[in-house]
């Protein structure tokens, strides 16, 4: 009977537990505790699959990369010493891996061949397309990087310096909010963790207005700047995200494949700091567009003074990275001249136009790290190319 009766309290107070736990959620505007589990738990690169998203539907004229495909080299220099290319490919944890040399496809890898057709999540890569889209819309005279963000969105005017926060700053992450950057799993409630798991962004956006510092103080890479910047293209557009990105990118570029871009929840908006779930090779077609001058083909789809605006550093971080317009310039870029779209936990589409290189990595490695040895190894890939051409 005293068995019974503590098993009956226990569940009792589990279920409490739950049903309180669930409430807050839903009073937080967050993501339920089941996703909230499934959260913590699921491969990074497939996260895309627990929230509500819209699709990006195949180009309908798709452009294949040629392929000449080669053996991958027997070794890279990998951290200072030399290793199988396998080694480095397992040991950050690659699921996908493509070297295109000239426009050809010359190298692959995949850790299973599922991986070769498997959507995977961009992180931080959507980034670096918003800034085409921005692009775009400046060449078009629609936007100007001196537009201020409650100039396009008046709804988040708060009468304080956040209302000086221009489209140049948002970006070029120089805009002061203050939303943290902590990826912590155990942390999903507050800063990029909250923005990455609410059901209302507009709401959360909303809840923290505050600023670190007056707007173009600093460089300072924070999500949200992003997240602003996506949400300034749609309303510019009067459009869903999705929707731009299909008419202005997907179809233009010849994606081969279905995609999808995540949203706070069924029929809200994209996660546009984040979130764009595809596969490796219509990742690639967006190197081979910066590598190729903004055109496709005959076509210029984003301008050459747009390339020039994200292939020439605005800022530099206390580490030797420089920054442009959502794109990353990896430590020796001076030299390299190299530039790369970056996510969190080993997204990468590398882009070396002098050596006519793209290359692109989808993985689940830990968050941010080995980055720059990472690219080293891509600048080896790139001399390669360079050399082949001789």
């Amino acid at each position: 009977m005293k068995v019974r009766r503590f098993v009956a309290i226990f569940f009792g107070f589990l279920l409490v537990l739950v049903l309180g736990f669930w409430g807050l959620t839903a009073t937080l505007t967050m993501s339920n505790p089941v996703v909230l589990g499934q959260y913590l738990v699921t491969p990074t690169s497939e996260l895309g699959g627990l929230f509500a998203y819209r699709e990006l539907d195949a180009s309908q004229q798709p452009r294949p990369i040629p392929a000449n495909v080669q053996p991958l080299p027997s070794s890279v220099t990998w951290e200072g010493e030399s290793a199988p290319v396998e080694d480095f490919l397992t040991e950050t944890k690659t699921n996908s891996f493509l070297v295109m040399c000239r426009g050809e496809n010359t190298h692959e890898w995949f850790k299973t061949e599922a991986d070769r057709e498997r959507r995977q999540s961009s992180w931080s890569v959507a980034k670096s397309f918003i800034s085409l889209l921005v692009g775009q819309l400046i060449d078009e005279g629609k936007l100007a990087e001196d537009t201020t963000l409650v100039e396009v969105l008046p709804e988040y005017k708060t009468g304080t310096e956040f209302d000086e926060v221009t489209v140049g700053h948002l970006l070029d992450m120089s805009s002061g909010i203050d939303v943290n950057e902590d990826y912590s799993y155990f942390k999903p409630f507050w800063g990029v963790g909250g923005l990455q798991i609410t059901t209302d962004i507009p709401a959360y956006l909303k809840k923290n207005q505050g600023m670190r510092f007056a707007p173009g103080g600093k460089f300072d890479y924070r999500s949200v700047d992003t997240q602003y910047l996506s949400m300034i293209v749609a309303a510019v557009e009067g459009d869903n995200l999705t929707n731009i990105m299909q008419r202005r990118i997907w179809e233009p570029l010849g994606m081969e494949d279905d995609a999808h871009w995540n949203l706070d929840r069924e029929g809200g908006i994209e996660k546009g700091f984040s979130a764009i779930n595809a596969t490796p090779r219509d990742f690639a077609k967006m190197g081979l567009l910066i590598a190729n001058n903004g055109k496709v083909g005959d076509k210029q789809v984003v301008s050459e003074a747009w390339i020039k605006r994200i292939t020439t550093v605005s800022v530099e971080d206390d580490k030797g990275w420089g920054y442009a317009a959502k794109w990353w310039h990896p430590p020796g870029f001076e030299q390299h001249h190299d530039v790369t779209a970056m996510g969190v936990y080993g997204q990468y589409v590398y882009v070396n136009r002098e050596q006519g290189t793209v290359v692109v990595k989808l993985s689940d490695y830990e968050s941010e790290r080995d980055e720059g040895a990472t690219i080293e190894v891509f600048r080896q890939f790139a001399q390669e190319c360079e050399e082949s051409a001789s």
